[in-house]
């Protein structure tokens, strides 16, 4: 699929990986609906890219919320093509920590959002795209998600997050498997230290500390490069069913 030609839905797309993707998409031609809770971002960012933008307040693992959005996206652009989900939390706490149990109820939150959220649009949004008349390819749709890293080498802590990012890339492969049929493609973005908000609060020495540690290039990713990734995976039909690692050769240590 050419980017010029998407209708997209970009999860997560106020800020960070999701805001980088849906300024590429626009920049391109196409058209984006992101879906997000931070309502104040997401109507600045309506208000800096006009017409081919649009927002609907959104609780990724909310049934109701997304087939909202989904109908929604639907009534202003047409069918959509393209499904891009950026929205995930992060939570740092050991299973076991000065001698109290991880919370359970931190732990099925992350879950919640990251994985079961996840699914929860692709499940929904794929019932459109299997309606979608085919292009030149036979393909009728594609499905980025965003994984981590943090799901091969989860750090002391990220137990939660690890196994929210793990769920992922292991529902990848049976659902490209599931869609082929359908001509939609699925495809997961590991992505490894990237210059997101998550980072904003660092000090300098910090920064360097964590760059040092990419064997090449030696930085923080740009949320641009995973922008460019997701238009690549969306312009190559051969590319399906696989996860991605973007991360310039980092393995994560224990700590």
């Amino acid at each position: 699929m050419r980017i010029q030609d998407s209708i997209a839905i970009v999860t997560g797309g106020a800020s960070g990986l999701g805001e980088a993707t849906v300024r590429n998409m626009v920049k391109n031609g196409g058209k984006v609906a992101i879906l997000d809770l931070q309502e104040d971002r997401a109507n600045q960012l309506v208000e800096e890219l006009g017409e081919n933008v649009i927002f609907f307040k959104t609780n990724v693992s909310s049934e109701e919320d997304v087939q909202k959005a989904i109908d929604g996206t639907i009534a202003t652009f047409g069918p959509f093509n393209t499904v891009v989900n950026c929205a995930g939390i992060g939570a740092a706490e050991k299973t076991v920590s000065k001698g109290k149990a991880h919370s359970f109820n931190t732990f099925k939150k992350v879950i919640e959002v990251n994985l079961v959220g996840t699914f929860n649009v692709i499940r929904l949004a794929a019932e459109k795209l299997v309606a979608n008349t085919p292009n030149e390819e036979g393909e009728r749709g594609v499905i980025i998600n965003t994984a981590s890293v943090a799901a091969f080498e989860g750090q002391i802590g990220q137990v939660a997050y690890s196994a929210s990012k793990g769920g992922v890339v292991g529902m990848t492969l049976p659902i490209a498997r599931d869609l082929a049929r359908d001509g939609i493609r699925v495809v997961t973005i590991a992505p490894g230290l990237i210059e997101t908000p998550l980072f904003g609060g660092l000090n300098e020495q910090a920064k360097a500390a964590l760059e040092s540690q990419v064997p090449f290039p030696s930085r923080l990713g740009r949320p641009s490069e995973y922008a460019h990734l997701a238009q690549s995976i969306i312009e190559n039909p051969m590319l399906n069913g696989e996860t991605i690692r973007l991360d310039g050769a980092i393995r994560m240590s224990p700590r």
